[in-house]
C-alpha cells in the first residue's frame, strides 16, 4: 500500500527572530512570525505526511491557540507525527518539496536541509528532495513579505 499527501504553509517576515527553514537556521535578518519557530518547511511537511496517513492536518495537532507550543522548535513537531505515522505502521518513501522564497537566497542551505530531514524523516537523503525558487519578484513571497513552502510525501507500509 502507498498512500501520497500534499502540504502547503506560508509565514509572513517578522523582525526580531531566528529563520529557520528545514530545521536549519538561515542568516537572515528577518525571521518569520509564527506561534512556534515559524519553520514554514517542516510545517508544509508535517502537513503532507499527516494527509497522506489521514490523520487530519498540523493545526488540528498543534493549534497556535495552545501555550505548549509557544516557540516550539518545529523538528520536535515533526517527530511527534513521525510517532503517529510509526504507530499506524507507516514509513515515509520519499519527500519532495519545494521553498518559495524571492530571499534570502537557499541553495547554500539545501544540503544541511536535507541531512536534517532526512534524519528525522527516517529516510536516505536520497529520498529527500528540498527545492528553492523565486515568484519573479511576483505576489508576497516575490514583493519579500514572507516565505511559502510546499510538499509532496510517499507513505508505505512499515
Amino acid at each position: 500500500m502507498m498512500r501520497i499527501g500534499q502540504g502547503f504553509d506560508v509565514h509572513a517576515f517578522a523582525e526580531d527572530r531566528k529563520l529557520m527553514l528545514g530545521g536549519v537556521e538561515v542568516a537572515y535578518h528577518l525571521g518569520l512570525a509564527g506561534h512556534s519557530d515559524a519553520d514554514v518547511l517542516i510545517h508544509a511537511i508535517c502537513d503532507a505526511l499527516l494527509g497522506a496517513a489521514g490523520l487530519g492536518d498540523i493545526g488540528h495537532h498543534f493549534p497556535d491557540d495552545d501555550p505548549k507550543y509557544a516557540g516550539i522548535d518545529s523538528t520536535k513537531l515533526l517527530s511527534e507525527v513521525m510517532n503517529s505515522l510509526s504507530e499506524k505502521g507507516l514509513n515515509v518513501g520519499n519527500l519532495d518539496a519545494t521553498v518559495i522564497a524571492q530571499k534570502p537566497k537557499l541553495a547554500t542551505y539545501i544540503p544541511e536541509m536535507r541531512e536534517c530531514l532526512a534524519g528525522l524523516l527516517n529516510i536516505e537523503v536520497s529520498l529527500c528532495n528540498i527545492k528553492a525558487t523565486t515568484t519573479e519578484k511576483l505576489g508576497f513571497t516575490g514583493r519579500g513579505e514572507g516565505i511559502a513552502a510546499q510538499a509532496v510525501v510517499l507513505l508505505v507500509e512499515a
